[in-house]
C-alpha cells in the first residue's frame, strides 16, 4: 500500500544528481584555478625578466656616464651612438632581453655631465604579420550592387520624416 511521499528511489536519483552537479563544478573551478595559475606564473616571469632588465639598463647608463668615451658594448648589450645637432647631444639607443618576445628599448641623449630619457619602454620583438583577407558575403550571384546609386535608392531603408 502506498501512503504517498517521496520514495527511497526518487530521493537516490536527488543524490546522485546532487553528486554530479558537484562534480561538475569542482572540475570547472579546478580547470579555472589551474589556468589562472599559469597566467600567473607567466606574468611574474614577465614582470621578473622586465626588472633584470630595467636594472641591466640602469648599470649601462650608468657606465656610460662615468666613462670619458661612450663604448660600443656593455654587459652583453650592444649600444649605438651618432650625433643629433638639435639636441646638442650624442643619442644612445640600446635594447636589453626582458624574454623571448619582448625587449627593453632605451634611448638617451647623452651630454658631458647629464643624460635625457628619451625612450625607456618594452616592445614585442616578434614580427607581426597580420591577416589582410576580409571575408565578406559578396551577394547572390550575377547582381553587382557595387556603386549602383539606382539600386540604392531603390531600397526604402528610411523615410523622409526621420530626418526632419
Amino acid at each position: 500500500m502506498n501512503k504517498g511521499g517521496i520514495g527511497v528511489g526518487s530521493a537516490s536519483i536527488v543524490l546522485v544528481f546532487a553528486v554530479l552537479c558537484l562534480t561538475v563544478f569542482s572540475l570547472i573551478t579546478y580547470v579555472v584555478a589551474s589556468n589562472d595559475k599559469a597566467l600567473v606564473e607567466a606574468e611574474a616571469r614577465l614582470v621578473k625578466g622586465y626588472y633584470e632588465a630595467d636594472a641591466l639598463a640602469e648599470r649601462v647608463v650608468a657606465e656610460i656616464l662615468d666613462s670619458d668615451e661612450i663604448p660600443l658594448s656593455l654587459h652583453g648589450v650592444n649600444i649605438e651612438v651618432e650625433w643629433d645637432m638639435w639636441l646638442d647631444a650624442d643619442v644612445v639607443e640600446f635594447t636589453c632581453p626582458v624574454s623571448e618576445r619582448k625587449a627593453l628599448y632605451v634611448r638617451l641623449a647623452v651630454r658631458q655631465d647629464s643624460y635625457d630619457v628619451l625612450v625607456w619602454r618594452m616592445y614585442d620583438t616578434d614580427e607581426w604579420n597580420f591577416d589582410d583577407r576580409i571575408n565578406v558575403w559578396p551577394g547572390p550571384p550575377g547582381i553587382d550592387i557595387g556603386d549602383d546609386m539606382e539600386f540604392w535608392s531603390g531600397l526604402d531603408l528610411w523615410s523622409e520624416d526621420e530626418f526632419d
